[in-house]
């Protein structure tokens, strides 16, 4: 399990391991390399491969066989030179060892494989410009910078020497070769000086391929993912004795120059005024017919590497062509995302305002299936016509983000919609509910809840009844159209509650309230039995606070009334002394026997209280009613008591007989009874006299005397003027007053007032019933 993954990659024999390097370069991940990897040779028995440990990049080491003849004899140099050949055409460093002592020998080890390395080299069209790195071995006492110049200078005379092809003949070394020169102690001798330089030299293949590492000026590097390829073709050329560089050389001839096409191509895609147009027009809006247009740019740019690249090697010219209409298509990719993102915004835009209009006339659910369908098809029109024909780009994702854009949108209005419908129904019931149950509540009695429950059955069937054919446009599911009808009616009685709240909040005022069957104030004449009045108004206010006290839209009974009653009205009875009752109080409870909580409108302490302040309240009015009642009695007493009219009429019957003999005198009494009449109108003495007897006499006296000129004064204009009708004349002397009516004053609750009619003054008093 080395780390460094070491595979024989070709054997003693010549065989090519293929599934070996197959299996290595999945081990060393050498497709994700690209061009960041290096090759270095060795030597060693046939050709070993191996990952350099620790090294960046990826770094691969490719052991060969030795030169000098010791691992295969002296006569064998067809795999020398096949190795040779091989480790030039795939290593971008060459490492050749060198015995110190052979510097500046003409046959010294590596000698003759340089001669070989330099007359292949000369065949090749386009050099890789390898690096040569000779490795000095057991270096003596003679300073390294002695030995360097003589190997360089044995190395160019090996060049000059070598025939070349014309198109070389002036190539200087330099332009196919790198030449390094580094010198290692022996190892034998100097083992821990001979490992600290090794170190050293292994430091010098960190970062071999940048610039300015050792190989950082390679040419023609085939990408590490076709290593593999590459490798087995150049070795399959070798072992057949073909034209070994040929097929190398129009390989990389063509890789360099059909990725300089492309590479101009993709310039000149890119600065095309047309596409930066389409380019410009997708950032803002939908563009009909791009996929066509597109497509006629990309097929003409294609056509012209085609033209320019007809004459290289066809698998590099296909492969280079397959990378330069990715980079193309990658290119266009964001212009056919923005396209299709501005197709998918018309088209939701669009269905909007079509499934506003469609709801005008179908139902709800009719018009979204309708309207989805129709507008589905039209962004799939949309996407084709989008299109581009060098790839079948998929614009599912896009609908489906339209899809459910759509249903959101459809979500929204449809509870929009059942917003609206909710509110108009709560609206219905609100309005059929409220008035008369607020009425209901008004007349308190024993059928009061009853009478709710059943206006509140009735007008909840009917809301729900409508509201349930409405929603069926919707096509709800049926959870949620019970949900929405239980809501209706859960509306229904909070509607009741809410009034049934706001009326026992009124409570107090209610039970005060002093009104007649008509509705109008009680007038007190002096026959009313006041107690009984008192004792049924209590008894109805305390049915109305039974009433308030609770919510009752259920069924089930419960006992506050009968509790209020023992509580308020019997205990108020004189004849209750029983001590086991007085001791007991019904109402000293925060919470009524079978009323839930939240039923409760008015508590039993709460109750108590009320009752306590409406008694001490009304015990007022009634006191004022009574005083009110024996005013009343002593006014309807003006006239003398029987008694004195007989004596009267006894004494006064000398005065009779007087009159019956002198009917002068009656003329006389006449005329004193219609200036008495007058007298009396004129001063209102009856209305003076209900103010009290005193204040009467009082305001009488300084009246008196003014009266009398006038009522003067008028008979003296009476005798200038002609005669005018008794009943004008009548009308004249009668006050304005009692012309137009009897006198009243408007009574208030709390208190008493007088009012004055035909049949006398009467007292009034806020008490009802």
């Amino acid at each position: 399990m080395d780390a460094c993954f070491s595979t024989q990659l070709i054997d003693g024999d010549g065989v090519f391991n293929v599934s070996g390097l197959e299996n290595f370069m999945k081990e060393v991940k050498m497709g994700e390399c690209g061009l960041s990897y290096a090759v270095v040779s060795q030597t060693t028995k046939g050709i070993w491969m191996a990952k350099a440990h620790n090294i960046e990049p990826c770094t691969l080491v490719m052991d060969l066989e030795g030169t000098d003849g010791r691992e295969r004899g002296e006569d064998d140099t067809a795999f020398e030179k096949q190795s040779a050949l091989f480790a030039l055409a795939v290593s971008d460093i060459v490492l050749i060892n060198m015995w110190c002592h052979d510097i500046g020998r003409e046959q010294a080890a590596n000698k003759p494989l340089l001669k070989t390395v330099f007359q292949v080299m000369m065949r090749l069209f386009s050099p890789r410009k390898t690096t040569l790195l000779f490795v000095i071995r057991d270096k003596s006492k003679t300073p390294l910078e002695n030995l360097e110049p003589i190997l360089r200078e044995d190395i160019q005379k090996i060049w000059d020497g070598v025939p070349k092809p014309h198109a070389h003949k002036e190539t200087p070394l330099s332009e196919f070769f790198n030449v390094e020169v580094v010198a290692l102690s022996s190892y034998e001798e100097k083992e821990e000086l001979f490992k600290e330089q090794v170190a050293s030299l292994r430091d010098r293949f960190q970062q071999s391929i940048a610039p300015g590492g050792l190989a950082g000026d390679r040419r023609g590097v085939v990408p590490a993912s076709g290593f593999s390829f590459s490798s087995q073709q150049f070795w399959k050329v070798i072992k057949e004795n073909k034209d070994l560089d040929l097929p190398a050389h129009k390989v990389m001839v063509a890789t360099v120059r059909c990725e300089e096409i492309g590479n101009e191509k993709i310039a000149s895609f890119t600065a095309d005024e047309e596409w930066q147009q389409f380019e410009e027009a997708v950032q803002h809006d939908y563009v009909p017919g791009f996929g066509k247009k597109i497509s006629n740019l990309l097929d003409r740019c294609l056509s012209e590497y085609d033209m320019e690249a007809i004459y290289f090697d066809e698998g590099v010219r296909t492969s280079k062509r397959h990378q330069l209409e990715s980079k193309l298509l990658q290119l266009v990719n964001p212009a056919y995302q923005n396209l299709l993102d501005h197709l998918r915004t018309r088209t939701l835009e669009a269905f909007k305002e079509s499934f506003d209009k469609s709801l005008e006339k179908e139902g709800f659910a009719v018009a979204a299936r309708d309207c989805t369908k129709v507008f589905l098809e039209k962004f799939d029109k949309g996407s084709e016509d989008a299109a581009i024909q060098q790839v079948k780009w998929d614009p599912s994702k896009i609908k489906d983000k339209l899809k459910r854009d759509i249903e959101a949108h459809v979500a929204s209005v449809r509870a929009k919609k059942l917003s609206e419908l909710c509110s108009k129904y709560e609206g219905q019931l609100t309005k059929a509910l409220a008035e008369p149950v607020e009425a209901l509540l008004d007349s308190a009695s024993e059928e009061t809840w009853p009478a709710i429950r059943k206006l509140l059955q009735r007008e909840t069937k009917s809301a729900v009844s409508g509201f349930e054919s409405a929603m069926a446009s919707f096509e709800l599911d049926e959870v949620t159209q019970k949900e929405l009808l239980s809501k209706l009616e859960s509306h229904g009685k909070s509607v009741v509650e809410s009034k049934a709240k706001e009326e026992a909040a009124r409570v107090l005022i209610r039970m005060k309230d002093s009104r007649d069957a008509d509705s109008m104030p009680r007038v007190w004449t002096g026959k009313e039995d006041i107690k009984a009045i008192t004792k049924t108004a209590r008894s109805a206010s305390m049915k109305l606070l039974s009433t308030m006290a609770a919510i009752r839209l259920d069924e089930d009974g419960d006992n506050i009334e009968n509790t209020l009653s023992l509580a308020l009205v019997d205990t108020a009875r004189p004849g209750t002394t029983d001590r086991s009752i007085q001791s007991f109080d019904p109402l000293a409870s925060s919470s009524w026997e079978r009323v839930p909580e939240e039923k409760t409108l008015i508590t039993p302490v709460q109750c108590k209280s009320l009752w306590r302040q409406f008694k001490a309240e009304t015990e007022y009015t009634v006191t004022q009613a009574i005083a009110a009642q024996e005013a009343n009695k002593r006014n309807n007493n003006w006239l003398p008591p029987p008694w004195a009219l007989a004596a009267m009429a006894i004494l006064g019957f000398n005065e009779f007989m007087t009159l019956l003999k002198n009917p002068l005198y009656l003329g006389v009494i006449f005329v004193v009874f219609l200036v008495g009449k007058a007298m009396w109108v004129q001063l209102d003495i009856a209305k003076e006299f209900q103010n009290g007897f005193l204040p009467a006499v009082l305001s009488l006296s300084t009246k008196f005397v003014p009266t009398i000129m006038n009522i003067l004064k008028r008979l003296a204009d009476e005798g200038q003027r002609p005669a005018a009708p008794e009943r004008q004349r009548e009308m004249e002397l009668q006050p304005k007053s009692t012309r137009n009516g009897s006198h009243s004053n408007v009574t208030s609750a709390g208190s008493s007032s007088i009012t004055s009619s035909e049949s006398g003054p009467e007292y009034s008093s806020p008490i009802a019933h």
